[in-house]
């Protein structure tokens, strides 16, 4: 298997889950470091098509919840993003930069979200 092959399959793989593919799109469109809310808020708009004021806390703190816990390290443990829990703040890395064209075409292409994506 050819190395951009392999590439294109993990960048895939990455792009599986739809919290994921907003959180790619977002920070391909930002090209900057963007906070845990910032993302929270973005998942919210584009996966569940409504703002922060019209959703409950309780689904609002499970989408946080998810990408803390679930989503945001597996993007680190891949080296595209580094995430300072501290800080909660998500920061895109080089090799972000090398794969986000496959990014962007993965996420131009989902008939779910409505291009562009922005905060």
């Amino acid at each position: 298997m050819s190395e951009a092959s392999s590439t294109f399959d993990s960048v895939l793989d990455l792009c599986q889950h739809h919290h994921r593919r907003i959180v790619l799109g977002i920070l391909a469109a930002e090209q900057r470091s963007l906070t845990l809310n910032d993302l929270t808020q973005t998942v919210l708009k584009y996966n569940h098509h409504t703002s922060i004021t019209e959703v409950s806390e309780d689904e609002l703190t499970d989408i946080r919840l998810s990408l803390y816990h679930v989503h945001l390290p597996k993007l680190a443990s891949e080296g595209i993003i580094t995430y300072d829990s501290d800080r909660q703040l998500v920061e895109p890395t080089e090799q972000f930069e090398q794969i986000q064209p496959t990014v962007s075409t993965i996420v131009d292409a989902d008939p779910t979200l409505e291009a562009p994506i922005e905060l």
